[in-house]
């Protein structure tokens, strides 16, 4: 039988990433920008919480919980804010094409993951091509302790490091934030008309920079997550995968609703490790059908999203187009 028990905790795990990529996406493209620089973004805001957890674990004397949370929390903060920043100078401020800049970013990032990992293993004198950052992982994956005790409820509910429902908060305030205040209404402005909301007093550049750099710094807790919970502390070169590109799929498939993602990163997470819970025997090419999945449920996203003809299912009429002021 399909043990539920073990696979709903374990879907929910592999969609936080995702979760947070995609809900920093859609607070960036809701103000017109088009970044998909989003996969080195969340490789850049992990790294660097690696490398803030680890010159704490290796100069303290004394693991201090506050600080083996915070250090890496700010450090993933500052490296992805920084990428969302370059990110806007090259498109806002010098009109850089955006699909050209994201792509940039996107290598840009793996590059800088791999290049300053590929240091600290050095550093650490490791015999493997991987950090382990044990002793800070065990803060980042602490859950509930009564979480044990209440069978099928706390496994599925309650047994999640405390970023897993910070997460879900985060989601949750973006689209309370873009529906029911007026920043919000202005950010959505921004996005649909940048000419309009200049003319009616809006500071474009300030809501693009603004919801970018914000955006960023949320996806790269994605990466941090990925580091510090899912691989329990572990960091190896070329280990995030494709979870960037999926969480800028995933903006797509919940129609730029951070609420809707919440839902929709489960199930991608869910259909991600379906393979591993679905019995195949010793037939390999049935398993590799069964890793198809998330991709095969992307593209047919795609389509049924191109097929949509209500307006508010649409992207932001200005996603992707830059805004000359001086053309207004």
């Amino acid at each position: 039988m399909f043990d539920f028990v073990s696979f709903i905790p374990r879907a929910i795990v592999q969609g936080i990433p995702l979760l947070l990529g995609s809900t920093g996406e859609t607070l960036t493209e809701k103000s017109g920008n088009l970044n998909l620089g989003i996969p080195g973004i969340m490789y850049v805001g992990a790294i660097s919480g690696v490398i803030g957890a680890f010159f704490y674990e290796q100069s303290a004397v004394e693991m201090n919980g506050f600080l083996a949370v915070s250090i890496p929390l700010l450090c993933s903060l500052l490296g992805s804010g920084l990428m969302g920043l370059l990110y806007c100078f090259l498109t806002v401020t010098l009109r850089a094409n955006q699909n050209v800049t994201g792509l940039a970013l996107t290598t840009f990032g793996v590059g800088f993951g791999n290049f300053f990992g590929g240091s600290l293993i050095k550093l650490a004198g490791s015999e493997v091509p991987a950090i382990v950052l044990s002793a800070t992982s065990s803060y980042f994956c602490a859950s509930l302790p009564f979480a044990g005790k209440l069978g099928w409820f706390g496994s599925i509910f309650l047994s999640y490091g405390f970023l897993a429902y910070l997460a879900v908060v985060i989601s949750l305030a973006a689209a309370y934030f873009l529906r029911h205040t007026r920043a919000g209404l202005h950010l959505r402005a921004v996005g649909e008309s940048p000419a309009t909301a200049d003319a009616a007093g809006i500071n474009v550049v300030r809501y693009k920079y603004g919801a970018t750099v914000i955006g960023s710094m949320i996806a790269g807790l994605g990466g941090l997550y990925y580091i510090m919970d899912y691989t329990s502390g572990i960091w190896s070169s070329d280990a995030f995968g494709d979870r960037g590109w999926l969480a800028i799929a995933l903006v797509i498939f919940t129609i730029w609703r951070p609420d809707v993602g919440v839902a929709a990163s489960f199930l991608f997470g869910g259909l991600y490790i379906l393979h591993m819970y679905i019995p195949s025997g010793m037939n390999l090419a049935i398993k590799e059908i069964y890793k198809m999945l998330p991709y095969v449920v992307t593209i047919a996203v795609l389509i049924i999203s191109s097929m949509r003809n209500k307006r508010e299912n649409q992207p932001p009429a200005g996603l992707g187009l830059p805004y000359f002021r001086e053309e207004r």
